[in-house]
């Protein structure tokens, strides 16, 4: 027979091996662990640099009625240039050590916990899918909040000429947390929490759900080989537009709430919270001022997560073809 992995993995063909024994296809969670986070680190290394460019169209033109303020970033391909151009090839990798923490502790905890959820059936309920996503990524977005808050001041840092937004000017990503632990304290490390939980809350259940469904639909639909890539790749990238569309919101409010400046009391300079920024936003630059950023959102989703669930499915399923 061929071995066959959970509903998120693709179907490669697989040495004949014994039929195994009945009972949840998990692995051990530690290893689950490490496999997803290696597989969403690995897809983090060529997608930084559209994470750096987003970070910075978000922030561009800050709480400022479109029109009022000079334009640095006018789009994915001109962003890039200009920052490359200015800050030179690092630039285009800034904060990439704090995100691949960040990638490391939320995508390890997300996808193993999401594994496990399937192993023991929650997601085979009505909604289980969605619910099971959602609670992955709130987990996992909260312990790992600190990494992306660090991530954001480096990556939105840059020379005067083209900076947008606050410019918390550390030095480096140790740098970065001691000063915000004297200047704050340890729940200085989790501002912002409250816009990130509920941004990944969204994209992981829209991810997750969305990328099971599109891959069972694929392949009963019979587009390509049942043992070929293409079906996961197909179903990737359906995810990456779902994900797009239902998260950019939550992630420009996200990126607003982390980069914030405070004042001497350790409350936000702008923003008192998740609903204070939304209606700050909407009020100021208009609903589209929540989808700034949309198209390096979803270029940079959609490599990822075909890179980041390709990479996971095929070490989870030589995982699990060692155990069995």
């Amino acid at each position: 027979m061929w071995l066959k992995s959970s509903g998120l993995a693709s179907q490669a063909p697989l040495t004949p091996v014994a039929r195994p024994s009945a009972g949840p296809r998990a692995l051990w969670p530690p290893l689950d662990f490490t496999l997803g986070a290696l597989a969403c680190c690995g897809a983090c290394v060529f997608t930084n640099p559209l994470e750096v460019v987003k970070t910075r169209l978000q922030l561009q033109g800050e709480l400022r009625a479109r029109g009022s303020y000079q334009r640095h970033y006018r789009g994915v391909l001109q962003a890039l240039w200009v920052v490359g151009s200015t800050d030179g090839l690092r630039g285009l990798q800034k904060g990439l050590t704090a995100a691949l923490l960040y990638q490391g502790l939320m995508n390890g905890v997300r996808l193993g916990f999401y594994s496990y959820t399937e192993a023991v059936g929650l997601t085979d309920t009505p909604g289980g899918s969605l619910i099971s996503g959602a609670a992955a990524g709130a987990l996992g977005a909260f312990i790992a909040s600190p990494a992306y808050l660090v991530k954001t001041h480096l990556q939105a840092q840059t020379v005067a000429v083209i900076a947008v937004g606050h410019q918390h000017n550390h030095q480096g990503v140790l740098s970065a947390f001691v000063s915000i632990y004297q200047r704050e304290g340890v729940m200085g490390l989790w501002r912002g929490v409250n816009g990130a939980v509920p941004r990944v809350m969204v994209g992981s259940a829209s991810q997750l759900a969305t990328f099971s469904s599109a891959k069972d639909w694929v392949t009963r639909a019979q587009w390509f080989d049942p043992h070929s890539c293409l079906t996961a790749l197909t179903a990737a990238m359906i995810s990456g537009v779902a994900v797009t569309i239902t998260m950019t919101p939550f992630d420009v409010i996200s990126t607003r709430l982390y980069n914030q400046p405070v004042d001497e009391f350790k409350r936000g300079r702008l923003y008192c919270g998740f609903v204070d920024c939304l209606m700050k936003v909407c009020a100021t630059e208009g609903i589209m001022g929540l989808y700034k950023g949309m198209m390096p959102v979803f270029v940079r989703l959609a490599p990822h997560t075909v890179l980041s669930m390709l990479i996971w499915d095929v070490l989870r399923q030589r995982a699990l073809l060692y155990r069995h």
